[in-house]
């Protein structure tokens, strides 16, 4: 991928783009489902909830020619791919695979046309981790797949569970980052009103997955595992003293090598916190080069301009602007 600029400044990647190739679509039209509403009917033996959290793809980003469209307008040059709902990982293992392979080869596909535009996030069936490691080392050869795209649980199964570190050494032995997206969120019948869900079960999901890799041992056993966190981390970032604590009063946390906030600077966040304040003070904790555009496609709470929350980030230098915007991008999915 060539280096991004344009006439807007520095150029910007967006790390949070969600598309749907009409390879997946397929699939899922045998079975009558649709993106973003039944990933339980990819396949009998699902074992998702009905549901999931979130709208899937908008109509105006379901094609390539519509997404450049989209981005132009957006003053977005380059983005990484992930999947809309369903993910893979709804659905019964062999089906989840198809889906899988479906999307990593449409992905690809899709950055062999544009390479100085897209770049993908590899999709996993995380329910069977022998079918997904097997489809991770398939994929990774693929051209233009950067990053591996896990839900922040699977199935209800919490991601520092042993049953998938296999992935993770996948992942680690690869060089290739950890894209964490939230999946149905915890209590949904406490979710159904006021679009609480998105707001709010989403970012709690994310917290929840990051302080699980923390507290579960998965930073420890991988050390060289990059994970980047949607939403500016979600609760993670504001949970650190209360992580700093836990390790202190509970002897089963203190087998950790470090103090949990130490953990930060081991993850990457997204821009989509919607508020320039907060912002400012995850990169007090974390630090500029940590924090990555990202904008989301969720219908209800995308922003217009991704470029445009950072200029609003109070205190930042020029140099920290632009690693935002483009330069963390860069060097994290090796473009």
């Amino acid at each position: 991928m060539a280096r991004a600029r344009s006439r807007h400044g520095p150029g910007v990647i967006d790390t949070h783009v969600h598309w749907w190739p009409r390879e997946c679509r397929a699939l899922l039209d045998q079975t009558g489902a649709s993106p973003g509403t039944r990933p339980d009917r990819l396949a009998a033996g699902a074992t998702a909830p009905a549901s999931e959290a979130g709208a899937g793809t908008p109509p105006d980003a379901t094609g390539a020619d519509a997404l450049l469209a989209l981005m132009k307008r957006r003053r977005v040059d380059a983005c990484l791919l992930v999947l809309a709902h369903p993910a893979a990982s709804a659905a019964a293992p062999e089906p989840g695979l198809k889906l899988a392979r479906a999307w990593n080869d449409a992905c690809s596909a899709l950055h062999l046309a544009r390479p100085d535009r897209f770049i993908g996030a590899i999709e996993l069936p995380l329910q069977a981790p022998e079918l997904a490691a097997r489809e991770l080392r398939r994929a990774a050869r693929l051209p233009g797949m950067r990053a591996v795209c896990l839900g922040t649980h699977v199935n209800g199964r919490n991601l520092d569970e042993e049953f998938f570190w296999p992935v993770f050494a996948g992942c680690e032995t690869l060089s290739l980052p950890v894209v964490l997206h939230p999946r149905q969120p915890l209590s949904p019948e406490r979710m159904s009103r006021h679009f609480v869900a998105d707001v709010c079960g989403l970012p709690y999901e994310t917290g929840l997955a990051a302080a699980s890799l923390v507290l579960g041992g998965v930073l420890d056993a991988f050390p060289a595992l990059r994970v980047l966190l949607p939403q500016a981390g979600g609760a993670f970032p504001w949970l650190a003293g209360r992580l700093n604590r836990a390790r202190e009063s509970h002897r089963e946390l203190r087998q950790l090598k470090h103090q949990p906030s130490t953990y930060l600077r081991r993850f990457y966040y997204d821009t989509g916190s919607h508020e320039p304040r907060v912002l400012r003070f995850l990169i007090d904790l974390a630090g500029a080069d940590r924090v990555l555009v990202g904008s989301d496609c969720v219908p209800e709470l995308r922003q217009g301009r991704p470029a445009a929350i950072v200029e609003k980030i109070p205190g930042l230098t020029r140099q920290e602007h632009e690693r935002i915007l483009a330069g963390s991008a860069r060097r994290l999915f090796r473009l």
